[in-house]
């Protein structure tokens, strides 16, 4: 009699996770932006828009190929990230995305050799570039409510941090730090909420 009330209680609990919907779920993470429609061109010269992306989880930043600051570091945690994520086996469901905050001068071939210096594996993350100055930083602050300027008499930028996490319809739903020990381990928990 005891293992049959174990055995039910297992079977509702299976029951009640099976009734949690994917709108539950999203609605469990702090954020809810819908990621504007965009156009741009990969490291490959290659043509992406945001529903290229759809159907993938997504995890991107914003960075520049001349950043002399947080993007060094930004750019080796992403790095670090697509490992950990290949050695989860989640590689094939998650994109990540580099968004260039510099289009004028990161043309697809700068963003390639950027790439390469962090070994990036670009069958799972693309370098983007091939809009205006004024598209990305309107993007960027109407899709992330992150800040994304040209500093007046310099070559450098000023742009958030953060990775962001982004469902697979195009919703921005968490933000995590980028630069100083990103939460490696709560972004791959997160990304696994969602598969």
């Amino acid at each position: 009699m005891k293992w049959l009330k174990i055995g039910l209680l297992l079977l509702a609990g299976l029951l009640f996770t099976g009734c949690t919907s994917r709108e539950d779920i999203e609605e469990s993470f702090p954020m809810s932006m819908e990621v504007e429609g965009f156009s741009a061109v990969n490291q490959d010269g290659e043509k992406v828009d945001l529903e290229d992306l759809k159907g993938s989880i997504w995890i991107t930043d914003f960075i520049f190929t001349n950043c002399d600051t947080v993007c060094l570091p930004m750019t080796a945690n992403m790095a670090h990230l697509q490992n950990k994520l290949k050695e989860e086996n989640l590689e094939s469901g998650v994109k990540l995305v580099s968004f260039s905050i510099d289009p004028e001068n990161d043309t697809p071939d700068a963003l390639k050799e950027y790439s390469q210096r962090y070994q990036a594996d670009l069958k799972q993350w693309t370098f983007l570039t091939g809009y205006s100055q004024e598209d990305i930083e309107l993007f960027a602050n109407r899709s992330f409510n992150s800040p994304a300027a040209k500093v007046d008499g310099s070559n450098q930028f000023v742009h958030g941090t953060s990775f962001y996490l982004v469902s697979d319809n195009g919703t921005v739903l968490k933000q995590y730090e980028g630069v100083s020990d990103p939460p490696f381990e709560e972004i791959i928990a997160d990304i696994k909420k969602l598969n």
